[in-house]
């Protein structure tokens, strides 16, 4: 391998002029051809014992050029990238020029880390949430407990809204059953909204042992055999239930919590609460301050770079629906997205990685930042506990100048946020703000979804199908 040329070129890019000998080619030529023989048929050979020169006679003399190059190149450009000190950040575009029986020639044109450089970086604003709890924040953490502490009490009266009925039911369309229209000692909770539009208003008003002759209509969104259909459900009540919520007292603390005082309950869910909220805050604040940064940074990305990280993320987004047994296809075809709009959003999120890399290495660089042996030390052990690996596992998965990048990159983010000016956000803002962390809080404990609710979901007949 030799480079015959290195010139700059537009857009960060650095063409090199690749030159590969006539020794290395015929080797890559003749292996080539000794791996594809068996399945080129000769006149007067048997299959796989055809000559080298008898086949290039048949069919050229370069028959085998073009599996050749695609044997040498990776290698030859892996060196030539090495031999000239580039760190490409794309991946090459590559061109052959000549090709013989002397060697070939290609052209790589290789996408390099632009220039850049920062501004000033002490003094940014960004936005920072104050974090408060209030006593409402805390009895909105109370009610999942207290939800899943409350009973269903049978009682001799009317069905009402909030109650759940257990009843029988079979639909009849013009005198006849349709399939998926029966169901027997089925627990309905009214105003949940699991069936059809009018069945659970149908209901209401009813008393164990009433029965009733409903008439109803079908979506014109249903499934084909019903859509639009009036049909009649035969109801009948067994019991009437309604939520019975339980004390909150001290009791109550101590049958759903570690706590032997509603008031240490409360303490403890405010304090669970507070911590949710402000690292949810202190994240927003730290996606300001890169914001901020970024603002300040003087870069022209190239590109390719762009797509190339773009491609990357996509590729691990895809692999992680694999692992799991769902092909990508499906999945996309699932969620009714396109490749296309995948990649956009892809290449959105890869600018602002990439910005945001340069700015923290950047300022990493004018602090003069430097990573320990001991600091390194500890963040393998860190991640070693984090991951419950040994910690030879991490090194051999995390290679040590990777470990230290992020360790910079932290640090260097620990100056801008001790020199940024924190303000608060917007009252729109705010709000936004607030909701998105009280999201992201939940957990499924806290926050448990209605059993009605996901038998509706699975379908658990045709009639709960159309919510």
């Amino acid at each position: 391998m030799n480079v015959k040329s290195k010139e700059k070129q537009e857009n960060s890019a650095i063409e090199l002029v690749i030159e590969v000998g006539a020794e290395e080619f015929e080797a890559a030529v003749d292996k080539v051809y000794r791996k594809n023989r068996k399945n080129i048929a000769v006149p007067g050979f048997r299959k796989g014992h055809a000559p080298r020169k008898i086949i290039e006679g048949m069919y050229g003399s370069g028959v085998f050029y073009e599996d050749a190059i695609d044997e040498l190149y990776p290698n030859a450009y892996a060196q030539a990238v090495e031999q000239e000190g580039l760190d490409p950040v794309a991946y090459p575009k590559v061109e052959v020029l000549e090709v013989g029986k002397d060697g070939f020639t290609f052209k790589a044109l290789v996408t390099v880390k632009p220039e850049y450089k920062i501004g000033e970086y002490k003094g940014l604003a960004a936005s920072k949430e104050e974090v408060n709890i209030t006593d409402e924040d805390v009895e909105n953490e109370l009610k999942p407990f207290i939800q899943r502490a409350t009973r269903l009490v049978n009682v001799e009266r009317e069905a009402k809204e909030g109650d759940t009925v257990l009843i029988d039911f079979e639909g009849f369309d013009n005198g006849v059953p349709f399939e998926g229209g029966k169901g027997e000692n089925y627990a309905l909770e009214l105003g949940s909204h699991s069936f059809i539009p009018g069945f659970e208003e149908g209901v209401v008003g009813l008393k164990p042992g009433d029965e009733k002759d409903l008439d109803v209509t079908f979506p014109e969104d249903y499934s084909p055999e019903l859509a639009g259909k009036a049909v009649v459900f035969k109801i009948k009540v067994h019991e009437v239930k309604e939520p019975q919520a339980p004390v909150v007292d001290d009791e109550f603390a101590k049958d759903v919590s570690e706590f032997d005082t509603l008031e240490e309950f409360r303490k403890d869910l405010a304090e669970k609460l507070r911590d949710r909220r402000e690292h949810a805050a202190e994240h927003a604040f730290e996606d300001a301050v890169t914001d901020a940064l970024i603002g300040v940074l003087e870069v022209e990305l190239p590109e390719a770079m762009v797509d190339f990280r773009a491609d990357q993320e996509l590729q691990e987004y895809a692999d992680r629906f694999e692992r799991q047994g769902l092909p990508f296809q499906q999945y996309l075809q699932m969620t009714g997205q396109t490749l296309d709009a995948m990649k956009e959003q892809a290449k959105a999120a890869a600018e602002h990685q990439i910005k945001s890399e340069m700015a923290l290495d950047a300022v990493a660089e004018a602090e003069k930042l430097e990573i320990s042996e001991e600091e390194l030390a500890d963040e393998y052990k860190s991640l070693a506990e984090q991951y419950g690996m040994e910690a030879e596992q991490v090194k051999a998965a995390a290679p040590a100048e990777d470990v230290k990048t992020t360790l910079l990159r932290r640090k260097a983010m620990g100056v801008v946020k001790e020199n940024v000016k924190a303000v608060k956000p917007k009252k729109a803002a705010k709000k936004s703000a607030k909701k998105d962390v009280e999201e992201e809080g939940a957990s499924a404990e806290e926050a448990p979804k209605k059993k009605t609710a996901s038998r509706a979901k699975k379908g658990t007949s045709k009639v709960g199908e159309a919510e």
